[in-house]
């Protein structure tokens, strides 16, 4: 007999979800009451999930199915009607925002520390997704946290543990369980964008090929659904598919440091044309072409500059929206096209005003997350396809399509230094050091350039009027080049400080400089500014993108 129990509790002091929800070592979410108590606050905090029916999944790190199954018993214990539950426990970012949406969910929940590694010693994470299908706003993330400060007791259902693997519907006390496939669902929503007929005839042809890197994440079975299932291409073109609990013991980043395998492939003798690699929970993309690799802030600008190539975006673009730290080249687009560009803090979360409201068409951000109004999510094989479709259309390579955009509108070298794992108390004494600084900062001349403006950025949401301070730290010169300080909420121990550097080029003959270099000046200014090196003792930046 199956019955629903309560559990006395104690709250825990630091379950304050960042950007993406609650990230913490998986030891600490296998502390005693320490996930049940986050779940609950979620069932507390999140008004109307009594009687509503919402979607779970995740992305297959280590104690996915187990917290799966803590929270499916504790749904059924809260009043939650319907759960629909990726098979396996699978479900990425991207496919719960378009479930979501689809089917209109209440919201999600979801399993995942993104791009961070898995492991018994790795991360864990949760977050909830609202019922547009994005991630949660700061007034809900607030509330959960208001509600994990107050716990003394939490609501399960005691039941054996359900299958998983095996499509369909069982009950749960009043709530039913329903299994389902959600690689069919994502399909079906590519489909309805790209021109698959035209995609599968380049790659058919025999003279294009390309390689996807599932880097052992969640994309790794949809990828093959729509590359080698869907296309036609050739079994093994995706590589390290299989999404394992530990990543296989690698860090599921689509970067150049951790993508390393996929990079050395496309630099290789006759590598392949095109080559992309998504992250832990698949809303993070890298593309890559022979030699070449494009940064995420060129392709969110490439991307909309020839959206009028792509089925789904033949239209009107309504608008671009872009995290501060991303690169300005989506607005010099914006600007060739007489639409908006809006510049928002880091965080998908304050896209999904702008997208609801049908101000803007793409968005994107430099961490290698682009999207677009088709879910609220970003959403990595998405970019992928639309790199692919634009491919079929311009018979051209990946390196041409961006030497012509860069021709045209020209070209933002762009890079982010990122410290990772610093002492915390020392990172805030390299932030703290640079703001005392800003108010005298105007004028002042930095790595032979003269500073325009120095802030701490501040956003007011154009939708709601909602406003969102200490969102990173701006130098702008009068050339237009920029450097920005950012603390990184993504992480689980110590401090990631992140510096970006963009200087603009119009000049095509200076295309072709190698980025650092280009940005030696910038690169030294920030660490003058900063001090850095001395109050660190970091040498170097842990990963350069």
């Amino acid at each position: 007999m199956s019955i629903i129990k309560t559990v006395s509790t104690q709250p825990f002091p630091d379950q304050k979800p960042g950007t993406s929800g609650l990230r913490k070592k998986v030891k600490m979410f296998q502390t005693p009451h320490y996930l049940e108590n986050f779940v609950q606050s979620i069932f507390l905090a999140v008004d109307g999930l009594k009687g509503s029916t919402i979607v779970m999944g995740g992305d297959g790190r280590y104690f996915n199915r187990e917290a799966l199954q803590v929270i499916i018993k504790m749904a059924a214990a809260n009043g939650i009607a319907r759960v629909m539950v990726g098979k396996g426990g699978i479900l990425s970012t991207p496919a719960a925002s378009c479930v979501i949406r689809k089917y209109g969910l209440k919201g999600g929940i979801i399993l995942s520390a993104s791009h961070n590694p898995g492991g018994p010693d790795g991360d864990f994470g949760i977050k909830y997704n609202i019922e547009n299908g994005g991630p949660s706003p700061e007034h809900v993330t607030d509330a959960i946290f208001k509600q994990s400060l107050n716990m003394d007791s939490y609501r399960i259902f005691e039941a054996e543990d359900l299958n998983l693997d095996k499509p369909g519907e069982t009950q749960l006390g009043t709530m039913t369980v329903q299994v389902f496939d959600s690689i069919i669902e994502y399909v079906e929503l590519m489909e309805s964008l790209f021109d698959f007929r035209k995609m599968e005839n380049l790659i058919r042809s025999g003279e294009f090929s390309l390689i996807f890197d599932g880097m052992n994440a969640v994309t790794g079975p949809y990828a093959r659904a729509i590359f080698e299932d869907r296309l036609g291409a050739p079994e093994g073109t995706v590589i390290n598919g299989d999404p394992l609990p530990d990543f296989g013991g690698g860090h599921p980043d689509p970067n150049l440091k951790y993508a390393d395998q996929l990079v050395a492939m496309m630099n290789s003798q006759g590598g392949p044309d095109l080559g992309a690699a998504s992250d832990g929970d698949g809303d993070r993309n890298m593309i890559l072409g022979k030699n070449f690799f494009v940064t995420p802030s060129d392709s969110l600008a490439v991307i909309a500059a020839n959206a009028h190539l792509i089925p789904g975006y033949s239209g009107i673009i309504s608008g671009i929206a872009r995290s501060m730290p991303t690169s300005m080249a989506a607005d010099r687009v914006a600007e060739s096209m007489g639409i908006d560009c809006y510049e928002t803090p880091t965080g998908w979360k304050f896209f999904g005003n702008l997208l609801d409201a049908g101000r803007v068409t793409f968005c994107g951000e430099e961490s290698f997350g682009t999207g677009s109004s088709h879910i609220r999510e970003k959403d990595g094989l998405w970019a992928v396809l639309f790199w692919l479709n634009m491919l079929a259309e311009k018979k051209d390579s990946v390196e041409g399509i961006v030497r012509e955009h860069w021709k045209q509108f020209g070209r933002n070298y762009y890079s982010r230094h990122d410290y990772e794992g610093v002492d915390s108390e020392a990172a805030q004494l390299v932030m703290e050091g640079i703001r005392k600084r800003l108010p005298a900062m105007g004028g002042e001349s930095l790595g032979g350039q003269t500073v325009a403006m120095a802030d701490e950025f501040s956003y007011t949401d154009p939708v709601d009027g909602a406003v969102s301070t200490g969102q990173g730290i701006r130098i702008i010169f009068q050339n237009g080049s920029r450097i920005v300080f950012r603390l990184s909420g993504t992480g689980t121990e110590g401090a990631t400080i992140r510096i970006y550097l963009e200087k603009y080029e119009s000049d095509p003959a200076r295309h072709d400089i190698d980025t650092q270099d280009a940005l030696a000046e910038l690169i030294a200014a920030a660490g003058e500014v900063s001090q850095i090196h001395e109050i660190t003792g970091r040498d170097a930046p842990s990963v350069i993108t």
